[in-house]
């Protein structure tokens, strides 16, 4: 076999199997995102993110994840959390928040976003974290998980940590709209049709069981819809009076045919462009 033809073979077999991912300058950002094909940890200029304090009607919520990132940031023993429920409600914005915070209380927090299609790779990430003098965020969100969906499997080396136990340094926070992170109506499914229905869902439905901590998001009342209105108006410098905001506000939560923290900034939003502010 001539020269050439070996040079083909050892570059496909490297796009195959590519060298470990060298770790980056963890000092060039407070966040970075992973990326795979090949393995990289991009950095993050400027995370898109909004004050701790602008987010209204998840206060217990708030204080749990913020006490938990901070025990972490410290050094400290923290859960992995999983935050679960209604959708717009400021999940995976409390999460940044939360960072944000810890930051500022204990410095060297680094906080890593990776791809629920990336899940594979996670083992990968973590021999790349592990031994590195900075504790690491790691963050998924929306996650969830189909029918004959396996990524699942590759989740639990970051939750039980498998034999060589996961890094002290590495906890891990997703966001879902499923509690148990498949739906109900295909866990009812495999029941159902499962020659030993418990066993069939057990895996999947456990593995929300391995987060330490669940944190609930519930649908908000119209009280704290507007209040939250009133923190981004009052925030930003949005002059309007209380009677044309509830006015308006509940006008154009009619029109989407719900209430949420993403809604009431989708007003805030297009209110500001009315009147010339820029958030």
């Amino acid at each position: 076999m001539d020269e050439k033809a070996l040079t083909r073979i050892a570059e496909a077999l490297e796009r195959i199997s590519p060298p470990p991912a060298p770790a980056p300058d963890f000092d060039t950002a407070e966040a970075f995102v992973w990326h795979t094909a090949p393995d990289h940890l991009e950095p993050v200029a400027k995370v898109n993110r909004v004050g701790l304090e602008l987010l209204v009607g998840i206060d217990r919520a708030r204080d749990i994840l913020l006490e938990n990132t901070v025990q972490f940031a410290k050094g400290l023993p923290a859960n992995n959390v999983l935050l679960w429920g209604a959708r717009g409600m400021g999940k995976s914005s409390l999460v940044k928040a939360a960072h944000a915070e810890a930051v500022k209380i204990a410095e060297g927090l680094v906080l890593i976003e990776i791809q629920r299609e990336d899940l594979p790779s996670i083992g990968r990430l973590l021999n790349l974290l592990r031994g590195v003098e900075r504790r690491f965020l790691l963050f998924c969100d929306d996650l969830s998980f189909d029918h004959d969906d396996s990524h699942y499997k590759s989740l639990k080396a970051v939750l039980d940590g498998g034999i060589e136990g996961r890094p002290e340094n590495v906890v891990f926070y997703a966001t879902s709209n499923r509690r148990h992170l498949m739906p109900r109506d295909m866990i009812e499914n495999e029941r159902s049709t499962a020659i030993n229905p418990s066993e069939a869902v057990e895996e999947k439905v456990s593995l929300s069981d391995r987060f330490g901590l669940w944190l609930g998001f519930h649908p908000c009342g119209q009280d704290e819809y507007l209040a939250m209105i009133r923190g981004y108006c009052d925030a930003y410098g949005i002059d309007i009076s209380d009677g044309e905001l509830r006015a308006e506000a509940i006008e154009w939560q009619q029109t989407r045919g719900s209430r949420s923290g993403r809604v009431a900034w989708q007003y805030v939003t297009d209110l500001a462009g009315r009147r010339g502010v820029r958030l």
